[in-house]
């Protein structure tokens, strides 16, 4: 089955084009500087250029790494740039019955999905460091709350659960962070029901502002480094 046609079957709300702007700027304020203590230059220990972080990615060593500042880091620009607000609004008008979200990291979406429409909720991660946060999040919220999730590690591109398992799938600012972007898809594509939902909110390169992919595709390599995050991957072409 074609990518369009994946589009057309299982109802994609992809929030990435409408959101571009912002969802970018947001990352160049939050994300275009240095972490605390590392360098701009991706350098080894004898001085050359290292391998390529977007190319050859460490992704899920670099999630373990930052885990525990994570969520310190990001919190005030996504509050500030309404990410927070994109996420409850997506989940509360779009999540429904058994749902999975896949690269759910930290769990920035927790207390966002809807106590009624939603059962159950699934909460995967290539990074167990990332989902100890959850756990933690989750263990201050109310027993019923936690009693409709689960957290699992799993490879987004290789799930442990039949075809048409789920109702809603969702992944917020994942496709910039998965080794194969594609592959991932299709396998959401295999365990989303055919009456079901793939949510998508997303950020990436532009074709309107030339300027900022410019600026996205000069600093792609130490974001990647920094963040495990490829950040002027083509969205959209990827979704197609």
């Amino acid at each position: 089955m074609s990518m369009s046609t994946y589009a057309r079957r299982f109802g994609i709300v992809a929030v990435s084009g409408s959101v571009y702007v912002g969802a970018v700027y947001l990352g160049i304020q939050l994300y275009g500087g240095e972490r605390k203590g590392q360098q701009q230059a991706l350098l080894g220990e004898d001085g050359n250029k290292t391998t390529s972080y977007v190319l050859d990615p460490r992704r899920t060593a670099t999630f373990q790494k930052i885990a525990y500042s994570y969520d310190d880091e990001i919190a005030k620009d996504e509050f500030v740039m309404g990410i927070n607000l994109m996420r409850r609004a997506l989940l509360y008008f779009h999540a429904t019955g058994n749902v999975l979200e896949v690269g759910a990291g930290t769990g920035r979406n927790l207390g966002y999905y809807p106590s009624g429409s939603v059962k159950k909720i699934t909460l995967t991660d290539s990074s167990d460091k990332m989902l100890e946060k959850a756990k933690e999040k989750l263990s201050g919220m109310s027993t019923a709350e936690k009693a409709r999730h689960e957290v699992m590690v799993t490879d987004a591109s290789h799930l442990p659960y039949p075809d048409n398992s789920f109702d809603t799938i969702v992944d917020t600012f994942g496709l910039c962070s998965f080794d194969d972007p594609t592959a991932v898809l299709k396998e959401l594509q295999r365990v989303c029901k055919p009456d079901g939902k793939i949510l998508l909110l997303e950020h990436g390169r532009t074709k309107a502002y030339t300027g900022l992919s410019s600026y996205l595709d000069k600093h792609a390599e130490r974001h990647a480094k920094n963040w495990g995050c490829v950040w002027n991957r083509d969205i959209d072409k990827i979704v197609e």
